[in-house]
């Protein structure tokens, strides 16, 4: 089977603190894979390292069976990978398609001068996660928080990614946009992206994903179906806190 990503004993220390330690796990072609874990188990540190928006301490990061781990964000950008943010980070002086369009946006700044803007695509992508026509010039201030959500996705998207990783897409959200949330990610699923998503959502994450790792204090605590993780000794007592 062909794995899209791979992080292979991956540590990140702050100081004298250990962020994730050892950690190693793959994601297979169109395998959707959920992280759980509590606050503070190391997940978005882990996403924030497949990006190269921090440096890894020691191990490796590998894409489409060739390493990334020194490449930087825009490069790994470029070989297919993308991120969201449990904060949305919305250009808060553009409008909806504004914002997606910096996700359209080359990184040669020669590509950049020819390079036309694409107002067809960036209505697909708007349309293609929920927006309508009248929420196109509205801007961040004007959104909800799963109208942010919405946006983050669809900036995500317009890097046309092979593998995306959602950080916290339910957080914040009504039950019928999370609903919402979820059918969207279904859709690209069923498309074949490839897919690491952290949530503490479980009764929404268990339906979208093919297998969970649970971490804590860095570390993988178990591994496999949603159910048998979630039946784990260890992950009740750390995560869901039974003795």
């Amino acid at each position: 089977m062909s794995h899209h990503l791979e992080v292979k004993n991956l540590v990140k220390m702050f100081g004298g603190l250990i962020a994730t330690n050892e950690m190693s796990f793959q994601v297979a072609e169109g395998e959707s894979l959920g992280l759980i874990g509590p606050n503070g188990a190391g997940k978005t540190t882990i996403f924030s390292l497949i990006m190269g928006e921090l440096r890894q301490t020691s191990g490796s990061i590998t894409c489409f069976d060739s390493e990334i781990s020194h490449l930087p964000t825009h490069e790994r950008i470029q070989r297919g990978i993308c991120r969201t943010y449990q904060v949305p980070r919305p250009f808060a002086d553009m409008n909806v398609l504004e914002n997606i369009r910096v996700g359209l946006m080359p990184d040669s700044i020669w590509q950049m001068i020819m390079r036309r803007p694409d107002p067809e695509r960036e209505i697909e992508l708007a349309q293609s996660v929920g927006f309508t026509e009248n929420d196109f010039l509205r801007h961040p201030s004007e959104l909800s928080i799963g109208d942010l959500r919405k946006l983050e996705l669809a900036r995500t998207l317009a890097t046309d990614p092979s593998v995306m990783l959602l950080d916290e897409v339910f957080a914040g959200l009504t039950v019928a946009e999370i609903a919402q949330m979820a059918e969207l990610i279904n859709q690209k699923r069923e498309a074949g992206m490839t897919l690491v998503i952290v949530s503490h959502d479980l009764k929404s994450l268990e339906p979208l994903i093919d297998r969970a790792i649970a971490m804590n204090y860095g570390a993988i605590v178990a591994e496999g179906s949603f159910a048998d993780v979630m039946a784990d000794d260890q992950v009740r007592a750390t995560y869901l806190g039974d003795e």
